[in-house]
This record gives C-alpha cells, sequence and structure tokens, in this order.
C-alpha cells in the first residue's frame, strides 16, 4: 500500500510533535508520554506509555521487521508478525482486557504498518536520543518538546553476515577504523585473534575470529547481529544492558546462550500476560523459551548472549496446529 495512506496532522503548537493514525488507532505524544487510543464497542479507550519505553519499543519494531511473532511494547499494545501483513493490538493479549471486551486487533499490509512506525519513529525522536543504545549512552533527549532529530540512530541497520566475519566479503565490527570502537562496559575483554594456518589454495573458505572482540563493539543493546546461517539455522549474538525493550512474544522455539555477566528473565503467558517463570541466566548457562511464551530479559550490567534462532517460515503454522510441542525438550 502507499506510504499515502499514513494520516499524519499538522504538529502539535504546544508541543511540535506530530499526531498519526493507522486504522482505527490513533497515537500522539507530548513531553512525557505516548498516548494510544482506540474505539471498540462504541467506548474510547486510551493507553499511555512512557515516551522513551515506547521510542524504544519501536525503534526495535522497525529494526527488526516486526520480528518472529509478537512484539509487546508493555502489557497492552503491541503488533504480531504474519511475514506479508502485520497484526497492531490494544488488549488483545491482556487477560483482563479482552475479558471485557475492552480490546481491538487491525492487521495491516507491512509496507503500511512499517512506514507509519518508521514516520513516528522519526518524527518523535529528538537529536540528542538513541532508542538503540543504553541508558547511560544516551541522553533524556526524549522529555521535552520537539527538538530535530536523529535519523543516523534510528537508520541504523542490522549487521547480517553474508559469510563468516573476518573473511573475505564480509564487514568486521571489530577493526577500529570501521567505526567501531570498544565499548566502555568490554574493556577487558581480549582483542586477540585466533591463529589460523590454511591450507594454499582456500584463503577465501577457512578462517576464525574472536567473537567476544566482535561483540565488545557493538554500539547497541538487544539487538541481535546475525554471525553465521546455516540453512535455516541462525546464530544471533548480541550485547545487553537494562532492560529488552519489549517482550517477545515467540512463534517459536528460541534458544539462549549465556557468554557473560548475567540477565534475569520474566517469562509470562503469551495470551494472557500471566506469570510463567522466572530464570536467572549467568555465564555458560543455556536455556530455550517455549513457543507459547513471552519474556523480557534484564541486564544489570552490559552482557554477551548468543540468540539461536530456526528461521523455517512453517514454524508458526506447525506450532499453531499443534503438530509440534511448544518445548523444545520434553523430560
Amino acid at each position: 500500500m502507499s506510504v499515502t495512506n499514513i494520516i499524519s496532522s499538522t504538529p502539535s503548537i504546544e508541543n511540535g510533535y506530530c499526531s498519526f493514525e493507522l486504522g482505527s488507532f490513533s497515537f500522539h505524544r507530548d513531553e512525557y508520554f505516548a498516548h494510544i487510543s482506540w474505539v471498540v464497542n462504541g467506548r474510547g479507550m486510551s493507553h499511555t506509555i512512557s515516551a522513551d519505553v515506547f521510542l524504544r519499543a519501536l525503534m526495535r519494531d522497525v529494526a527488526w521487521g516486526f520480528f518472529y511473532g509478537r512484539v509487546n511494547f508493555d502489557n497492552v499494545f503491541g503488533t504480531t508478525n504474519h511475514y506479508g501483513q502485520v497484526d497492531m493490538f490494544a488488549g488483545s493479549y491482556n487477560g483482563d482486557l479482552k475479558a471485557k471486551n475492552l480490546d481491538l486487533l487491525e492487521t495491516f499490509d507491512t509496507p503500511l504498518i512499517m512506514a507509519t512506525f518508521k514516520t513516528m519513529l522519526d518524527d518523535w525522536t529528538n537529536e540528542s536520543f538513541d532508542p538503540f543504545a543504553a541508558p547511560d549512552e544516551t541522553t533524556q533527549g526524549w522529555i521535552g518538546k520537539k527538538s530535530g532529530s536523529n535519523l543516523a540512530a534510528i537508520n541504523r541497520e542490522r549487521q547480517v553476515c553474508q559469510r563468516q566475519p573476518g573473511l573475505p566479503g564480509d564487514v568486521a565490527l571489530r577493526v577500529d577504523e570501521d567505526g567501531y570502537p570498544q565499548n566502555r562496559a568490554f574493556a577487558d575483554v581480549s582483542e586477540d585473534e585466533p591463529e589460523v594456518y590454511i591450507e594454499p589454495g582456500f584463503e577465501s573458505e577457512v578462517g576464525a575470529f574472536n567473537l567476544f572482540a566482535f561483540l565488545s563493539r557493538s554500539n547497541v543493546t538487544w539487538n541481535p547481529s546475525i554471525t553465521s546461517i546455516c540453512k535455516e539455522s541462525l546464530f544471533c549474538p548480541t550485547t545487553e544492558e537494562y532492560i529488552l525493550p519489549i517482550a517477545h512474544g515467540n512463534d517459536r522455539c528460541e534458544w539462549f546462550f549465556q557468554m557473560s555477566d548475567q540477565i534475569d528473565w520474566k517469562v509470562e503467558n503469551d495470551e494472557t500476560g500471566q506469570p510463567r517463570a522466572k530464570v536467572v541466566m549467568k555465564a555458560g548457562d543455556i536455556a530455550a523459551m517455549p513457543a507459547d511464551c513471552r519474556h523480557t530479559g534484564y541486564s544489570p550490567k552490559r552482557s554477551m548472549l548468543l540468540v539461536w534462532e530456526n528461521a523455517n517460515p512453517e514454524l508458526p503454522k506447525l506450532y499453531a496446529d499443534g503438530k509440534l510441542p511448544v518445548n523444545p525438550i520434553q523430560f
């Protein structure tokens, strides 16, 4: 659908931010909050999220292309990816709102909702605020009236390997001259590279790299970089600090390998938000998130996490039809 289907009001006289409408949903922000409104059963509903929380979640939804399954901005609002179309919902996976028939879910073609979200992200992100960064790495610039923009931050693209990092034809984050300095939290991480002795003639096919050094130069948080692709198996290492800005609702199982420090995971029922488990992962721990949960992570200091994803496009239907167990291991 054409981007012209985005309905954007003129900037607010009070604070300079534009308002947006998509389907039956309306969005506006003030100096502190993002406000979402909808009408259901003749009743006007509204939901308020702190603007920084909303922008951090919106940034991931845009950067990840709506990700696998559901992206819950909080316990009321979010999106579900159907890979060509996207549901936008308010209250549909909140047990209380759902029970009172106060929820709304509408489905949009992916290009339309993506264009709307990108335009909103651009307009609502001020010049000194980076929604991809840890709180200590950006300013409180999200507070207050409209003040410029930060296109360099919101237009970052995920690092996706074409080959193993370090081999000809790929980019290595760990090289200073590429513009990726070592992060303050990983100053003690060795930058030594493994020694590889390659049979002549195979120089472009065999290699190795220091994954810790690679991750020590990540300038974003909670944004997996794909460093290994084997058919539909993806290794997606990432650095985590503070709070995962969304609650991820799986449409497939997800494996986590904690490579350094600690992350505490809050795991909930994906349909209702009811608590299911708390998982504390320390360096060396491996855990699997089932295909029917939502989870949010808390990392008290910057840590390294390897996320293993299965990109098979048939998985959501197989789980939805009950043809695969939601837990990857049956005890």
